[in-house]
């Protein structure tokens, strides 16, 4: 029964509830955009980029497209990108965008929700409308990727193009027309035709997929190297800061030539009618690694020729977006491809699309001569030590690694080892390691991961279209090149848990993977080229070049003492701090001397004893067992 008390309070307390204000509800989703339809657009559309602007560094950009009639319209801004896994569509350097017809103004309304969407109503009357805009392309390396310098650009026409929804983009053809510095040479897959005014080059009619898939290089000071003059060749363009860059030898040439050859054994088709490696040495662009089916954009170090001996690790850029023609473009996973650029991709093949890459790069590495032979295996066994060391496999499998470039964009993290970042490139390497040196194994030699890559990747020899693939069809290419249970082996190295790296391939190839006191050539080069000091193996840190933290390992020495990313020695047992300094001290804690810091965090100072006695740890592979090593012959040339 309910008090009187009781009664009184509920019958206060109903007027109130009867009027309080409403609960926000829910306000209705605008219209997704327009999906894309695979059939042809009614019209050609023209694109004017005036690229002559060094000092401002913008692009100014004049697009005509037809329309078929009036009504409501969609343009997009390329958003999700080949190669990027992601969308990183730079929208927020497009400025100044005006719509018009004739004297006419459009005015644009951008979707609320699909930022990259910008819809319009097309008059009557009008046959075809323009936009007038500028790409304001970074003037500082805190802005994004610097394109444009006084010397050279890289012009990437998804940033310099809008075009309709509503179609596949190999169905809108687009004819392109730049006007470059007065002078300047340019090298892009795409191919001029006769015609364009003075000044200016005009290029053949494609599809705006592979326009996109067409970037420019172009610069004051340019190298046009043949690798291959066959009917389907292969050219090196190289553009530099300075003329004497360019200064590449025969000696180092050859291998680059022989990379071409041993990359068609390799696979066994070239799928191009002709292809161009764009190389950029400069430290005023910024540097770029990126794959298309016809060229590939590479960014390097000034000194990549000049400096040949003290830069091998910038020498594996070049065989592994070679290798992407095959593996990336031509096949790609089914749910990496998509019809246009503003339909998002799904990631899951990545250890396939960049770790086969990894692998068949690093291999064409070592078999062009790119890499010596003591070069490649230095190479390996670094990634081996990296992903041996990354804590972070217990909790986060590889698989999952694939949506890194979506959750994070290549951010910085404050722990590397222990969050993970796109380890399908180098921890896959070593997965097709394993399944190279087993097939191997199980067939006494007669069979390897080549005969795979033929199989697989060299189907359809000439065509450069794309074939999409799916997990089970790299399972049954496996099984026709050496029956096993294929499925079985990816998932468990997908989804493992570890500690501790997928290293079977480098012991099943003859070798192991130890830790000495002495660090590699290659090592050395690496770290000198970086400007770092790396201790990631003993001390549990790597020193940048401004005695900063540029990495602490999860659970190791450094970060048991309170140690993170971004800390400032100061000082190492007391003395002014010092590379080769710290690497004393590390060395004299063996015999009982403990390292001792000054650092400096933000506003914070503090003295840290570090409690580590094995002295210093660099990775090396070595020879086990007797006979011969089937690593050493993964790594040999096939080709004269």
């Amino acid at each position: 029964m309910i008090s009187r008390l009781a009664l009184a309070a509920a019958l206060l307390a109903a007027p109130a509830l009867a009027q309080s204000p409403p609960q926000p509800r829910p306000v209705p989703m605008p219209p997704p955009t327009i999906a894309p339809v695979d059939k042809p657009y009614p019209g050609t559309i023209t694109v004017h980029v005036d690229a002559t602007d060094l000092d401002r560094r913008i692009l100014t950009v004049h697009e005509t497209i037809p329309v078929a009639g009036p009504g409501p319209m969609t343009l997009l801004y390329p958003e999700w990108l080949p190669g990027k896994h992601s969308p990183r569509g730079p929208v927020d350097k497009l400025a100044g965008l005006i719509i018009h017809t004739g004297a006419t103004r459009i005015e644009w309304t951008r979707d609320p929700v699909d930022v990259y969407a910008f819809h319009i109503d097309v008059p009557a009357g009008a046959t075809a409308i323009d936009l007038d805009f500028q790409f304001v392309s970074p003037t500082d390396p805190k802005q994004g990727r610097v394109v444009v310098t006084q010397n050279m650009l890289n012009l990437e026409f998804d940033q310099t193009t809008l075009y309709p929804a509503g179609y596949f983009t190999r169905q809108i053809p687009v004819s392109a027309t730049v006007k470059f510095p007065e002078g300047w040479k340019v090298a892009t897959a795409l191919r001029p035709v006769a015609g364009a005014p003075a000044g200016e080059t005009t290029f053949n009619t494609v599809p705006f997929e592979t326009l996109v898939d067409s970037p420019i290089f172009a610069g004051r000071y340019m190298r046009v190297i043949p690798l291959d003059t066959s009917s389907r060749p292969v050219t090196l363009n190289v553009v530099a800061d300075r003329p004497d860059l360019l200064a590449a030898t025969d000696a180092q040439i050859a291998p680059h030539v022989k990379l071409v050859k041993e990359a068609v054994a390799l696979f066994g088709s070239k799928h191009f009618d002709h292809y161009d490696l764009l190389l950029a040495l400069s430290d005023k662009q910024g540097g770029i690694g990126l794959e298309h089916h016809r060229s590939s954009e590479n960014g390097s170090v000034p000194g990549y020729f000049t400096e040949w001996d003290k830069n091998p690790g910038a020498h594996g850029l070049l065989p592994h977006e070679f290798t992407h023609s095959w593996d990336g473009k031509f096949r790609r996973g089914a749910d990496s491809w998509t019809p246009n650029y503003n339909v998002p991709m799904r990631n899951s093949l990545l250890w396939v699309y960049e770790g086969g890459t990894q692998y068949f790069g690093t291999v064409l590495g070592g078999r062009s001569g790119i890499w010596t032979p003591q070069q490649t295996l230095d190479n390996l066994a670094g990634y081996a030590a990296t992903y041996d060391a990354v804590i972070g496999r217990t909790w986060k499998p590889l698989i999952d690694t694939t949506n890194d470039p979506i959750t994070a964009a290549r951010a910085p993290e404050p722990w590397r080892n222990w969050q993970r970042s796109e380890d399908y490139y180098t921890e896959g390497l070593l997965i097709w390691l394993d399944a190279d040196t087993l097939i191997r194994e199980r067939s006494k030699g007669k069979r390897s991961l080549d005969d795979f890559a033929h199989r697989f990747f060299g189907v359809d020899d000439g065509a450069w279209t794309e074939l999409s693939y799916t997990f089970d069809d790299v399972v049954a290419a496996l099984n026709a090149t050496e029956p096993y249970d294929w499925a079985k082996f990816l998932n468990d190295r997908l989804t493992s848990h570890g500690p501790g790296a997928p290293l079977d391939g480098i012991t099943r190839g003859g070798y192991k993977l130890v830790y000495t006191d002495k660090q590699s050539d290659f090592g050395k080069a690496a770290d000198s080229a970086a400007k770092r000091i790396d201790l990631n193996y003993s001390l549990g840190l790597s020193v940048g070049k401004d005695a900063d933290l540029t990495q602490v390992m999860w659970g190791g020495p450094a970060f048991k003492a309170g140690l993170t990313v971004g800390t400032v020695i100061l000082a190492v047992n007391g003395e002014a701090y010092d590379g080769d300094g710290l690497k004393r001290a590390v060395t004299a804690a063996k015999a009982g001397k403990p390292v001792e810091l000054m650092f400096k965090n933000a506003d914070r100072f503090r003295v840290v004893t570090i409690d580590w006695s094995g002295g210093l740890r660099y990775p090396h592979l070595e020879r086990s067992g007797s006979g011969p090593a089937s690593l050493d012959a993964i790594i040999s040339s096939r080709t004269k």
